[in-house]
């Protein structure tokens, strides 16, 4: 069954073009004219992913994705918002609404369809983990816990805890290990909920040994006779060591068809030795908690993958800052923050003295050599709550939330020192050395009114670091 995706926009040459495009590339194509009904055609063809026009004659696509995203039944929709507005201003607005994705009128193919095809891939992971999520109500009710919760760890001590009430023991654990392995990794335990991947010798636990190279069920009804221990209990004579442990069934457990740990309980003193009964009961509810876990670590992946493609959006491909875009939106929140908790902020609006000159003596590779550089640089001076993006060719941004002017010129001070101070040659090449112009502007400051302006006040004083001389840093 084809993969559907629905085109909701009123430029009909531009439809046409991305019809033919995704259906040669084995996509189903729906099409929504202007936007017109859009909610009844999401409804009748259930689309993996929508392409929205931002502006259309009749409706705002702004305000059906608004819409959209305010939908129990859309939420997790990917929507690759389609426009040709100035990319900054419509993906800020687009992605801060819900949108996945933002792409550019006129588009690059290829690029297209790999968005597409990303977007889908992680919109599906995600409607599955929600799907999984819905149905675990229907699970045993010592389950209904484990159902509950989407990490991995958090459902391994839930398990714990609730076999270990059933079965009225004081210990049972969750170990990771696979056959051939000489340590596990005890990732739960009931009897201290504080542990978290203790490592464990295998050769110290023989039913756990045992369960994990057969792949079985072992059930030791009496430590102190059953031959499994013998070697242990030798152990424990010479050492001195008191065992409490009377009985203990480890129970191996497999994720996508491959073992992956064992279920391990232990009864201790005068409590009931653990019988056949009791080890298929575990067995029983850890089958059933396998999907759950399994689904846990797809809805973690699916959200790291997502995670990923939204730091990619956001990130300068050359120097690893934050792009130009992405700056926007983080400083329009940091200074939505400031004004409303009364807090300082001041941004550096760092420029290269004369980088063009190393473009025309030692060539585009160098310059961009320099210019990873510099972001490193910046990066490594920050501390982790500053911000620093690449706002274009060779001017950075760094955004130092809570800090006063006065601070902000002994770091950017110190900054300039740092630039005279570096050579940013590669291995093998003649020395390289430059400066750095740097402008400072704080809030609050009447005449910052937003983002753009308060960069606007930084620009003004790197024009007079830039005036006076160069190297100099001017507020």
């Amino acid at each position: 069954m084809k993969t559907r995706v629905l085109v909701a926009d009123d430029d009909e040459s531009l439809v046409r073009t991305l019809t033919w495009i995704l259906k040669e590339h084995g996509y189903e194509v729906d099409v929504c004219p202007g936007g017109d009904g859009l909610f009844a055609k999401l409804e009748e063809v259930k689309p993996a992913l929508l392409l929205l026009d931002i502006m259309m004659p009749k409706v705002d696509g702004l305000q059906l994705l608004e819409r959209m995203k305010q939908d129990e039944r859309y939420r997790d929709l990917p929507v690759l918002m389609v426009s040709s507005m100035p990319p900054e201003e419509a993906t800020v607005r687009a992605l801060g609404l819900g949108a996945a994705d933002f792409i550019s009128k006129p588009f690059r193919v290829r690029e297209l369809l790999a968005r597409v095809e990303a977007h889908i891939r992680v919109g599906r992971a995600l409607a599955q983990a929600r799907e999984e999520a819905r149905s675990r109500a229907a699970m045993v009710d010592i389950l209904h816990e484990v159902t509950d919760s989407l990490k991995p760890d958090e459902i391994y001590h839930i398990l714990a805890r609730r076999v270990a009430r059933a079965l009225n023991i004081s210990k049972c654990s969750m170990v990771l290990a696979k056959p051939g392995d000489q340590q596990g990794v005890v990732v739960a335990a009931y009897e201290n909920p504080m542990l978290r991947n203790l490592q464990i010798e295998l050769a110290r636990y023989p039913e756990i040994r045992k369960a994990v190279s057969t792949g079985r069920l072992v059930l030791v009804e009496d430590v102190a006779t059953d031959p499994l221990y013998e070697d242990e209990r030798r152990r424990w004579e010479r050492e001195a060591i008191k065992v409490p442990t009377r009985s203990a069934v480890a129970l191996p457990f497999w994720m996508k068809d491959q073992q992956t740990g064992v279920f391990f309980l232990r009864t201790t003193g005068d409590d009931p030795p653990l019988t056949r009964a009791d080890a298929q009961f575990a067995e029983t509810v850890i089958k059933t908690a396998v999907s759950a876990i399994e689904k846990a670590y797809d809805f973690e992946s699916a959200v790291t993958d997502k995670q990923r493609l939204e730091k990619l959006a956001s990130t300068d491909a050359l120097t690893g800052c934050m792009n130009r875009r992405a700056l926007a939106e983080a400083l329009a929140q940091e200074l939505d923050r400031a004004r409303r908790y009364n807090l300082a902020l001041t941004i550096l609006l760092a420029d290269l003295d004369r980088f063009k000159s190393i473009n025309d003596t030692r060539g585009h590779i160098a310059g961009d050599s320099v210019l990873r550089q510099v972001g490193e640089l910046l990066r490594r001076e920050a501390r982790s709550v500053d911000i620093v993006a690449r706002y274009g060719g060779e001017e950075f941004v760094l955004v130092m939330p809570e800090t006063a002017p006065h601070g902000a010129a002994i770091f950017a001070e110190r900054l300039r020192r740092r630039f005279m101070a570096r050579d940013f040659a590669d291995p093998g090449e003649d020395p390289l050395h430059l400066t750095v112009s740097i402008g400072l502007a704080s809030f609050p400051d009447d005449r910052v009114h937003s983002a753009d302006s308060f960069i606007s006040l930084a620009d003004q004083a790197l024009y007079r670091a830039k005036n006076e001389g160069r190297n100099l840093v001017r507020q």
